[in-house]
């Protein structure tokens, strides 16, 4: 089954070049480089999405910067996803490498993690123990 990226999925060709990859202070998000029907690209989307990320998108496929600057990031290839920030570059990441990342260049972008909810084990547990 193709994954499609969710509805909120709009490329962005209004961004000024001098933006693209810019030091964090300047860009307030990450540049997230995809293309329509990347699976990869739909599962981080999803993940960062969920935990509050920033992110500005830019379609590989219509964006011919983009696509160069993704070859540049990627030893030529056009891997997607690719993430830039603050100049560094993390291309097929996970989402806890951008947020490692992040953590290290941005921390203010990060939000708290919510707190996990434990309500059936604890219900369960013995007092006293």
């Amino acid at each position: 089954m193709r994954s499609k990226l969710p509805a909120a999925y709009e490329p962005t060709d209004d961004i000024p070049e001098s933006d693209v990859g810019a030091p964090p202070d300047e860009s307030g998000a990450v540049d997230f480089y995809t293309r329509p029907g990347c699976g990869f690209s739909a599962r981080l989307f999803r993940g960062l999405d969920h935990r509050g990320i920033p992110m500005r998108l830019h379609d590989i496929w219509s964006d011919p910067e983009a696509a160069a600057t993704v070859r540049a990031a990627a030893r030529g290839n056009e891997t997607v996803p690719t993430i830039g920030f603050g100049g560094e570059f993390l291309v097929n990441p996970g989402v806890d490498e951008v947020l490692d990342l992040l953590n290290r260049c941005a921390p203010h972008l990060v939000p708290p993690e919510p707190p996990r909810d434990r309500g059936f084990t604890n219900r369960f547990r013995r007092s006293g123990s």
